[in-house]
């Protein structure tokens, strides 16, 4: 069992992904293939959900389009996939979103995690 791990490290080592997690909105940058020409189409939405390990993870992301949510799994090592954008972290306390499903409106939004840069607290007045 050891070797398998082994092998999908060595194939998955690219490292092209960002760290995110359930309750993130990214935007997926999806390869699309239409007869003899290929497209890139941006899926943009909040991860509701990661599961799986190795090679056969996978994510969930959620959005809504036209008042109908639209949710679609996509496979995290996927050939696919050219690239994936975090557009903002959110505050959850929860590993799966399921709940997003039946809510909507301002009931549907996840607050973002403020996140503090060096600058700012290299500023802050309370440090001196």
């Amino acid at each position: 069992m050891d070797s398998i791990r082994f092998v999908e490290k060595e194939m998955f080592a690219e490292g092209k992904l960002p760290e995110f997690k359930a309750g993130d909105t990214v935007t997926v940058h999806y390869k699309i293939k239409e007869g003899e020409k290929e497209r890139i189409q941006q899926y943009t939405g909040v991860v509701i959900q990661r599961k799986g390990q190795g090679s056969g993870q996978s994510f969930t992301v959620r959005k809504i389009s036209n008042g109908i949510g639209v949710e679609r799994v996509f496979p995290l090592q996927s050939i696919f996939i050219d690239k994936i954008e975090v557009n903002k972290k959110g505050v959850v306390r929860r590993a799966k979103l399921f709940y997003l499903r039946a809510l909507t409106g301002k009931s549907a939004r996840i607050a973002e995690k403020k996140v503090l840069d060096k600058v700012e607290k290299a500023e802050s007045p309370v440090s001196k």
